[in-house]
């Protein structure tokens, strides 16, 4: 029996892909979780055209593990539920063909519902569109762009037991120096990121600008912007996949831990937003160059007055409160500025027509698509209450101000101003406020029991 697709997915879709596609063998269906870890299965291609046509029974269980792949009780996923099988949709526009696979496969997005067709809330992408929804009810509509820090690493650790950076896939050529801007650099690797453009060409993403950046072995990936903040979280997540497969390929590791090497700055996932209305129209575009709108200024209010709470969506992982020191290119304080880059709210310099926010506390490690909704629900937040950002900060944002708004100290208590936030459960809804600080309290206790090295090079001779 064929199911009409509460996805809007098409079967045409499915049999133009194959038509075209005739040596294309399996396919990568993928859900992604609270942690944005894609899970889901591989199906072979006779299977393809059923999935388009009656979805695919999954457990309800998929969207309740940790970020070891272990059931979070406290979610209400699981047995609370008897952990039966919802059923996965394939999202329209996601069926694609993955570059460099042997034999040739392809990948498609899906995304939950439950067996009637409504939407299982606890799915990331849902709470995503929920804002996106929610802002066109008030002839709002957000475009945006994520960028992509990670890291290229060797595959084996260093004498010391450390990740080390990978040499370069041309000729072998090993640096341990920053090499930041430095386009010769970049040559050792053009192999690799000559697959990872042609991964995204296939995709249907427009990578743009490389770059070398702030510490041995990490690289920045910009992409193009999207008036569909939707297509936008897509593109990074499909971007971290193909960057993953190609350095594989090339023998080496990607890596997008938040801060891989204490020594150095870590990777961020800055989103650029902006906000169309109905004639698309830029509203955050002042009318004289400078003179900031009240829009903007409204919406940079309350990104502002939201952030300490929400710093567990932009920092959900331990690793990713390493990243957060003094000078090192990640904000610590919620603080804005033009054309600033130790500020958390930058409002970049460049063309007045393409007038942006960018957010600048996510780390790579973070969910884009719960990044973006608790992004566009603190604008919305400060358009609805008319919140006024403060001064601008200029000079060195590091320093903080005496009227910045409190930000937790670390994870544990980011867990906790996350799970007492009306704000945050508004923002991703409540069974997806649910799902994922159930799961984030549930990590916490895993590193919390675990005794590490550092433990016992501190305090095994010293105590």
């Amino acid at each position: 029996m064929t199911l009409t697709s509460p996805s809007g997915s098409s079967v045409t879709e499915a049999e133009n892909f194959l038509a075209a596609n005739p040596d294309v063998e399996a396919f990568d269906i993928i859900l992604h979780d609270a942690n944005g870890i894609g899970r889901g299965k591989i199906i072979r291609r006779h299977e393809l055209l059923s999935f388009y046509k009656n979805g695919r029974h999954l457990p309800i269980s998929i969207l309740g593990l940790d970020i070891c792949g272990e059931d979070v009780h406290e979610t209400g996923l699981i047995w609370d539920q008897g952990d039966g099988d919802l059923r996965a949709w394939p999202i329209p526009g996601t069926l694609k063909r993955l570059h460099n696979t042997n034999p040739p496969r392809g990948e498609v997005f899906m995304s939950m519902y439950e067996l009637d067709g409504a939407k299982m809330t606890s799915d990331p992408r849902h709470a995503l569109q929920r804002q996106v929804d929610g802002l066109a009810a008030e002839g709002l509509y957000p475009a945006g762009a994520f960028e992509l820090e990670f890291f290229l690493l060797a595959n084996d650790r260093d004498g010391n037991g450390r990740v080390q950076p990978a040499r370069d896939v041309l000729d072998g050529r090993k640096s341990a120096k920053t090499e930041v801007y430095s386009v010769d650099h970049l040559h050792g690797m053009l192999p690799l990121f000559s697959d990872i453009y042609k991964g995204a060409e296939l995709a249907g993403i427009t990578a743009e600008t490389m770059i070398s950046e702030y510490a041995p072995g990490q690289y920045e990936l910009t992409l193009h912007y999207r008036t569909d903040v939707m297509q936008a979280a897509d593109d990074l997540m499909r971007l971290k996949r193909i960057v993953r497969a190609q350095a594989r390929a090339h023998g080496v590791t990607a890596c997008f831990m938040a801060k891989p090497n204490e020594d150095y700055a870590g990777s961020g996932m800055h989103f650029h937003v902006s906000m169309m209305d109905k004639s698309g129209t830029n509203v955050f575009v002042e009318a004289t160059e400078g003179q900031w709108n009240e829009t903007i200024l409204h919406a940079l209010g309350g990104l502002r007055a939201t952030m300490g709470e929400s710093m567990l969506v932009f920092a959900p992982h331990a690793n990713s409160w390493r990243r957060f020191a003094s000078q090192s290119y990640a904000p610590v304080s919620p603080t804005w500025g033009v054309n600033n880059r130790s500020v958390a709210l930058r409002i970049p310099a460049g063309d007045i027509r393409a007038r942006r926010i960018e957010h600048r506390p996510a780390g790579v490690d973070a969910n884009p698509y719960l990044v973006a909704a608790t992004v566009l629900a603190g604008i919305r937040h400060g358009l609805k209450h008319k919140i006024d950002p403060g001064p601008e900060t200029t000079g060195n944002g590091y320093a903080g101000g005496e009227d910045a708004p409190v930000i937790p100290d670390d994870w544990r208590s980011a867990i906790s101003a996350a799970k007492q936030s009306d704000f945050l459960k508004d923002a991703l809804g409540e069974d997806m406020h649910r799902t994922f600080t159930a799961i984030k309290a549930a990590e916490y206790a895993r590193v919390m029991r675990t005794v590490s090295e550092v433990d016992y090079d501190l305090y095994l001779h010293t105590v």
